[in-house]
């Protein structure tokens, strides 16, 4: 009786891993016959899930039943969860019976925690790495590069990873173009002139704009949120980059101060490669405590005034001056 919950905000990751279960279940054959995916405005629709998993498939390969965007994991009725204890455990083994939502499950409910039970390790978070996590990023690199059997030097790696930030989309699109390129080119190890010349243009992205406010490039800046706008990135993420790594800064420059060692340091802001903490000293080298403890107000004060309904780019480009001006 395979069970299957996932979720998280990464939409691209949750559909790449939805198509493998379904390559891996289903007979192509016979998927219209043994494949239902259920939204989340149809009737019952978590009912009529159980139900179809515990029909047997047709013909060859299993049975997939999704039931898409759920909100089963934040609110559940009696009597769904007793649906739920009566039918988890007999789910036929043919039957695969996938459930995914955006939102983090709630681990208080007993729904929660019965799916929990019999999903087991098939209970999976997709979260997008936060932009300014630059190793995980860079460990996301490495991992989907070596899927795809690409070789990528160490600095071709870092320019992906500061390029495509934390687009799970983008980065399969541009390591599949790589391969093909690498293919081409007798499978050799590509190097971060290949990476420039056949990438779109280092795309910008919010760690590059925290790094203008940091350096007090006011019209850099300016323009940098007009170009992120542009490009659909949602203000109220772009805020939370900023608030992640004017935080990182805030938090080593008082470790600094107070004449923590770099390991200690490395550990404190749970760095796992304690070499970057060199690079976090030069790029906070310039900086004070005082004036990096005034940025965090005004930037949640920029995600109050946008979660209020405050037009994104002049919210963002009035921020951004006011930052640039705190930090002078």
């Amino acid at each position: 009786m395979p069970i299957y919950l996932y979720w998280g905000d990464d939409d691209f990751a949750i559909s790449a891993a939805v198509t493998s279960l379904r390559d891996h279940f289903l007979d192509s054959a016979w998927e219209s016959f043994n494949y239902d995916k259920i939204q989340p405005d149809q009737p019952d629709g978590l009912i009529f899930a159980l139900n179809q998993a515990m029909t047997p498939p047709f013909g060859a390969g299993s049975r997939l039943v999704w039931l898409a965007d759920t909100a089963i994991c934040s609110s559940c009725p009696p009597a769904v969860i007793e649906e739920l204890e009566r039918t988890l455990p007999v789910i036929p083994s043919e039957s695969v019976l996938l459930l995914t939502t955006r939102s983090k499950p709630d681990g208080r409910l007993k729904s929660t925690k019965l799916l929990q039970k019999y999903a087991g390790e098939n209970f999976r978070e997709f979260a997008a790495i936060p932009p300014w996590k630059t190793e995980d990023l860079i460990d996301r690199v490495r991992e989907v590069a070596q899927q795809k059997q690409l070789r990528l030097t160490e600095m071709a790696v870092a320019v992906l990873a500061q390029s495509l930030g934390n687009n799970s989309r983008a980065l399969d699109a541009e390591l599949t173009k790589l391969q093909i390129y690498a293919t081409g080119n007798g499978g050799r190890t590509l190097n971060e002139q290949d990476v420039n010349a056949l990438v779109g243009g280092n795309t910008q992205n919010s760690l590059q704009l925290a790094e203008a406010i940091r350096d007090r490039k006011v019209q850099e800046a300016v323009g940098l949120v007009s170009d992120l706008i542009a490009r659909n990135e949602p203000a109220l993420r772009i805020v939370a980059t900023l608030v992640g790594q004017f935080r990182l800064w805030l938090w080593v420059k008082m470790l600094l101060e107070a004449g923590e060692r770099e390991d200690r340091i490395a550990q404190a802001v749970e760095l796992r490669n304690p070499k970057r903490v060199y690079i976090l000293k030069q790029e906070v080298r310039h900086l004070s405590t005082q004036k990096l403890l005034r940025v965090l107000p005004l930037l949640l004060e920029l995600e109050v005034s946008l979660k209020r309904g405050a037009e994104d780019l002049p919210a963002l480009q009035t921020a951004v001056i006011k930052l640039c001006q705190v930090l002078t």
